[in-house]
């Protein structure tokens, strides 16, 4: 208990408050500002906390992440464009609203309904972790060999329309991870001789790269391309929620929330897919279905709910197995590890103060959110009339200051810069980017923990499925594998038929 106390009394600090609110500031504008996304932000403020303790460190890093999911709400509701993915199934009803005037009243339900989401999944990871992480003692390396494999095939079957693009990115992530010293001969592999790879390629120049960069020259293209600025109208109304707005809603908020949770538990499908399973949820249990599509505030309450609470059902896998429930989160695994800390059931029994402090600074981040929200979405909103072609330039020199700061090493803006220009391609050609960065993190993990069971099993392959752990997780992932692959066979099939039928029609 004595430990506990101290991770909330860290966690409640000056310096971890201050960290978190401008983390969930900063997360609202990125959300906000189509282009800008949860990922690149986090990616961003990475190099800022690397030289912070944990806790401050992961104050920041999640007030970036709620602030982000639930900025994207705003750009939603006043413009008619999803800020970020998550705001895509809020875009369905916010503009509806603002149209009759209620701008301010929309904005209201999503700051509470993203408050009452995030803060439910806060509770179910104090609640869960714990328990899962004591069941997960019982794993051997076969088993989380199992498990990190389990991470990739799901990443790169459901992180793309392609299952083969996905595949792909995975596999150039498995290459990318191989750069370095091998973990357990210490042999060096796919160095090229080059002094500064001796110890693999470092992960913030990646991520900031990949993300940030790679997603700001996609802007900027697109942004001269139009070669204008449109103007933005983000007049907000005066007239806010009504008590009897919120009681209506209260099932509706907790099974929108349940929703997000588990969808956050389960890894790779993300804020967009909770999104849209609450709001269909909502719509089909809804009285008035045929109100749908034309601003009613119960969409938003579902959308806003359940999206949020995807930020703590991510968390779970994350901190008990060293699985991330999403790509935001996969960025936090590497954060972790580069404070010196391994997710697993070990984090819970040599690190519980950690553990508990970002217990504590996920519930004040969603705190800060909803004053936030309430009392500072108007000038917050404004940010949406910066110019992309004078934004843009300036978020790129915070790239290149994050990318250096870390190790003060020239080579890591080349390598800033290489990730940059892969990620700006692979944009490009609609191939993800979150399976390659998933498959860096866990392939060293799965690695290391498959020559690890060999080790002990004396180059008995067997071990791997006499284990039921990891014959389960495998069975899993080789069902998730020929789904994937089935889909994909039957997509083509129907894009084939579609085209012979439109050539058949144009000959006629």
């Amino acid at each position: 208990m004595d430990i506990v106390l101290s991770a909330i009394a860290t966690a409640l600090s000056p310096a971890c408050l201050l960290a978190n609110g401008v983390g969930v500031a900063l997360g609202i504008i990125f959300g906000a500002l189509p282009g800008l996304t949860a990922a690149m932000g986090v990616a961003l403020i990475m190099p800022l906390t690397f030289n912070m303790p944990t806790v401050e460190a992961f104050s920041a890093l999640l007030g970036m992440y709620c602030g982000a999911v639930y900025g994207g709400s705003i750009t939603a509701i006043l413009v008619g464009t999803p800020g970020t993915v998550a705001a895509a199934a809020t875009m369905l009803e916010g503009p509806g609203l603002t149209a009759r005037g209620e701008s301010k009243k929309a904005l209201d339900m999503a700051t509470i309904a993203s408050f009452i989401g995030g803060t439910f999944s806060c509770i179910m990871l104090i609640i869960l972790s714990p328990l899962l992480a004591k069941a997960a003692t019982a794993f051997g390396a076969q088993d989380y060999f199992a498990v990190a494999i389990f991470g990739m095939a799901v990443v790169a079957s459901l992180a793309s329309s392609s299952a083969i693009k996905g595949g792909i990115a995975a596999l150039l992530g498995l290459y990318i991870s191989t750069i370095g010293t091998d973990p357990i001969y210490g042999d060096l592999r796919n160095t090229f001789d080059i002094p500064q790879l001796f110890s693999g390629l470092p992960l913030v120049p990646v991520l900031v790269g990949l993300f940030a960069v790679g997603q700001i020259l996609v802007t900027m293209e697109q942004a001269f391309v139009k070669n204008s600025q449109s103007s933005i109208n983000v007049e907000i109304s005066r007239k806010g929620l009504s008590l009897k707005d919120l009681t209506s809603n209260a099932y509706n908020f907790l099974r929108s929330s349940i929703i997000g949770t588990v969808v956050g538990i389960i890894p790779a499908t993300g804020v967009g897919t909770a999104s849209y399973i609450a709001y269909s949820t909502a719509r089909s249990a809804s009285k008035t279905p045929e109100l749908y599509g034309k601003g009613v505030l119960e969409g938003i309450a579902a959308t806003e709910s359940s999206n949020n609470a995807v930020t703590g059902g991510a968390l779970i896998p994350l901190l008990t197995l060293g699985v991330p429930g999403d790509i935001v989160v996969a960025i936090m695994l590497g954060a972790l590890m580069i404070q010196g800390l391994v997710p697993g059931p070990l984090l819970f029994t040599e690190h519980p103060d950690v553990v508990y402090g970002i217990f504590t600074a996920l519930g004040v981040s969603n705190i800060l959110m909803l004053v936030m929200g309430l009392m500072a979405v108007r000038p917050l909103a404004k940010v949406l009339l910066v110019p992309t072609t004078i934004l843009m330039p300036a978020v790129l020199t915070l790239c290149i200051v994050g990318g250096y700061a870390v190790n003060n090493s020239t080579f890591d803006l080349y390598i800033v810069f290489a990730f940059g220009i892969l990620g700006y391609l692979m944009a490009k050609i609609n191939m993800p980017a979150s399976p390659l960065l998933l498959s860096m993190i866990l392939s060293p993990i799965a690695e290391t923990n498959f020559r690890r069971a060999l080790v002990i099993s004396d180059g008995d392959y067997s071990v791997f499925v006499t284990s039921p752990i990891s014959l389960g997780v495998l069975l899993v992932t080789l069902g998730v594998i020929v789904r994937t692959v089935l889909v994909e066979i039957r997509t083509r099939r129907k894009l084939a038929e579609a085209e012979e039928q439109f050539v058949s029609d144009s000959v006629q």
